[in-house]
């Protein structure tokens, strides 16, 4: 295939608001050795490329600086020690950045095939999302069937998915959510029981759903004071995961609880995680999960679609906080 030497992508030169989101020609990337190249179809749009577009959240040293850490597309050339045959492949990549752009490298243990089952801007809202759930809810809390999940943000892009995902694997899924429209979308998605957080108190809805004793998980994104309350939420042997802290990274702990119900804290942060690490969760949702994928039963919800050009409004879309779903870019 004939690769052009430059591209249109998203690379700010300095911080701020969304306006300097416009494209920009830059070098079509060269695929190291365990790489491949894509051709860009659709990227998906994710909270941590806005802090970053704000100067809240560097890229990890050696990453690009254009903006995007999912995409889907067709690889047009590999690295030497990738098939030649992957060429023409439809896939879709978690990658650290690049993802705002015609063309992008991503490591080829990262990449998953799309299925006829899933649309390219489908397989864009994918990755990050699914890579972020199944480590922390699957992985570090070992999510099994009959679990009770509390899961923050319901409706965002890790929301749904965690819905979705839980519900495959057999789970019951409470939600939080800022509108009764929000909770009324998650409980359309799939979960069980949606709790208006600006009207109710979660932790009271929590005891009452599960009759007093509390859910085995809870996600959090929030951070801060939710911590405590969160805490609260919990059964005996439970499981806390922090991936976020939209309200701050600093949490009083409340040790009588967790030693008491004999509680587990723990969380992640997937973006800095080595090709290693992130190859074989790829593997592990190739295996386990992706089947799901392949005969339509597992899909993201997607919210809106904006070209590259618009990643202006895709951002603010975002910082509004009105989106159900995943926000997508397409090339």
């Amino acid at each position: 295939m004939i690769v052009p030497e430059t591209m249109l992508a998203i690379d700010p030169d300095a911080p701020g608001g969304p306006e300097v989101l416009v494209p920009v020609e830059r070098p079509v990337p060269v695929p190291q050795a365990d790489e491949v190249l894509i051709r860009v179809a659709a990227a998906g749009v994710n909270r941590p490329e806005v802090m970053q577009r704000m100067g809240l959240y560097p890229p990890p040293p050696g990453a690009s600086s254009i903006l995007g850490m999912e995409l889907s597309g067709e690889i047009v050339a590999v690295g030497d020690d990738v098939p030649p045959e992957m060429i023409g492949q439809p896939v879709c990549a978690l990658v650290t950045a690049g993802a705002y752009a015609q063309y992008a490298v991503a490591p080829y243990a990262q990449c998953l095939h799309v299925p006829e089952a899933l649309s390219m801007v489908e397989a864009a809202a994918m990755p990050e999302t699914l890579f972020t759930v199944w480590t922390n809810v699957f992985e570090r809390a070992y999510a099994t069937a009959g679990d009770w999940i509390l899961v923050h943000g319901g409706t965002s892009g890790i929301g749904t998915m965690a819905i979705a995902l839980a519900k495959l694997f057999e789970l019951h899924v409470i939600v939080t959510a800022g509108s009764d429209a929000k909770c009324n979308a998650a409980l359309a998605i799939g979960a069980d029981h949606a709790i208006n957080y600006r009207d109710e108190d979660f932790v009271a809805r929590v005891k009452a759903i599960t009759g007093g004793r509390g859910v085995d998980i809870v996600l959090d994104m929030v951070g801060g004071d939710y911590v405590a309350r969160n805490i609260q939420c919990l059964a005996e042997e439970g499981r806390h995961v922090s991936i976020a802290a939209q309200r701050g990274p600093e949490a009083a702990i409340p040790l009588w609880p967790v030693m008491r119900k004999r509680l587990t804290l723990t969380g992640s942060t997937l973006r800095p995680r080595d090709k290693t690490f992130k190859g074989m969760v790829a593997d592990e949702l190739a295996r386990t999960v992706w089947p799901h994928v392949e005969e339509g039963r597992l899909k993201p919800v997607v919210d809106t679609v904006f070209p590259l050009a618009q990643a202006a409004d895709a951002h603010r879309r975002m910082e509004a906080g009105d989106h159900v779903g995943k926000i997508v870019l397409t090339m």
